[in-house]
């Protein structure tokens, strides 16, 4: 049987959200959808050029109402505590990359708790650490740790492309403790990250498993 199916949208309805909640018409879905993909990359981009210190971005959730956009980010650590003027900043940049006038725009910041129990900045770890040259089976190891750590059941890591620069692309996976991917009432958590390096564009697929309700 062939694992071709998104993880996380497997189980929409049982353990899963949508990450966009809103409903438009069939004319006006492309634009909606394509408002997402603006939202979540002016988001990042900000966040990676002003703040340094963040370890990673968590997922970016939406929701659309008439007159009102609500994004909530997920973040390792609040470092915008205490500087309102960087929120404002942000809602503001947004709003101009939107260039919607009739709606307002209001952003919150969440605090991930158990920071490498969350994919996204789990994948941005390894990353990073590609980046520095580091070998791809220390740094995946490291990660898988770093996960174990922070309570989670089981891991799978998963990289693909040309590893440590070798001619001929290839796929390597690791996997520790349980990763249930067929079982929909299994609480997966799951993020896709490409990485550019000197060699060319690896991709880092990460698999979570947190627990089984």
């Amino acid at each position: 049987m062939g694992q071709k199916i998104h993880p996380l949208g497997f189980r929409l309805g049982t353990t899963q959200n949508h990450d966009s909640i809103w409903f438009a018409k069939p004319r006006d879905y492309s634009e909606n959808l394509k408002e997402d993909k603006i939202i979540r990359d002016c988001i990042k981009n900000y966040l990676q050029k002003t703040s340094s210190g963040v370890e990673g971005i968590g997922r970016i959730k939406i929701k659309k109402r008439i007159d009102l956009i609500q994004i909530y980010v997920g973040l390792p650590k609040l470092f915008i505590e205490g500087e309102p003027r960087r929120i404002e900043e942000l809602q503001t940049n947004v709003q101009k990359k939107l260039n919607c006038v009739n709606r307002k725009i209001n952003i919150a910041i969440t605090r991930i708790p158990n920071v490498y129990r969350d994919p996204n900045i789990l994948a941005e770890f390894i990353a990073g650490q590609l980046k520095n040259r580091i070998p791809f089976r220390k740094a995946i190891q490291k990660a898988i740790e770093l996960a174990e750590q922070a309570g989670t059941k089981g891991v799978q890591v998963q990289i693909s492309g040309r590893i440590d620069g070798k001619e001929i692309a290839r796929v390597e996976w690791f996997r520790e403790g349980r990763v249930p991917l067929q079982t929909i009432r299994a609480k997966m958590d799951y993020c896709s990250y490409p990485v550019r390096t000197i060699y060319g564009v690896l991709g880092i697929k990460v698999w979570i498993f947190l627990n089984n309700d």
